[in-house]
């Protein structure tokens, strides 16, 4: 069994990066119930959520919840500002273990193969609350800038915003070897 939690960065108070009529809170709750849902299809997964409606909750609440569970993973997804354009990781710029840089290699990989024509701007380390906090293998996905219009005319599509999730669910499922559980119908619920 693999515990995996899923964390959509930012909520209540805290609505993250703003731009073009677009909230980083809601649009990271919505890829992470859609990566949730489509993770549903695959065998011997046990998913949890940091948050699964709009409400704050600390950085280090967020790590001590995937603590608590013993989780096997964890995944924060959040979408970028600043000015740039396209996708990119992080992992803790500290020391990790060699499963997470194999685990973001896998999953960073998948994701910018299912988003398409978008620049990939690699894979990182950074010192975030997140993913130092974590006691097991951690991943910060940043999902295109919303303060570009390019990236934000995609971000606003939910057909695209599933093609972020269907990278998230590929990776993991490449990253640790799951197994579909059968056809199902696709996942809309929470688009």
């Amino acid at each position: 069994m693999v515990r995996i939690v899923l964390d959509a960065g930012h909520g209540g108070q805290d609505s993250g990066a703003v731009g073009n009529g677009l909230r980083e809170k809601d649009l990271t709750l919505k890829i992470v119930k859609q990566i949730g849902c489509m993770l549903d299809d695959y065998e011997g997964v046990e998913v949890h959520y940091t948050r699964t409606d709009d409400r704050f909750i600390e950085l280090c609440g967020r790590a001590e919840i995937a603590n608590k569970l013993k989780a096997d993973f964890f995944i924060s997804v959040h979408i970028n500002a600043g000015g740039g354009t396209g996708f990119e990781s992080y992992i803790y710029n500290g020391y990790v273990s060699s499963a997470t840089i194999a685990y973001q290699n896998v999953i960073h990989a998948e994701i910018v193969k299912a988003i398409g024509n978008v620049k990939d701007r690699g894979k990182k380390r950074a010192d975030y609350a997140v993913l130092r906090e974590t006691h097991m293998p951690a991943i910060l996905t940043e999902n295109l800038f919303i303060d570009n219009a390019n990236d934000a005319a995609k971000l606003k599509s939910d057909q695209f915003l599933q093609q972020i999730a269907y990278g998230h669910i590929i990776g993991l499922g490449k990253a640790f070897g799951l197994k579909k559980k059968g056809e199902k119908l696709p996942c809309k619920k929470f688009l």
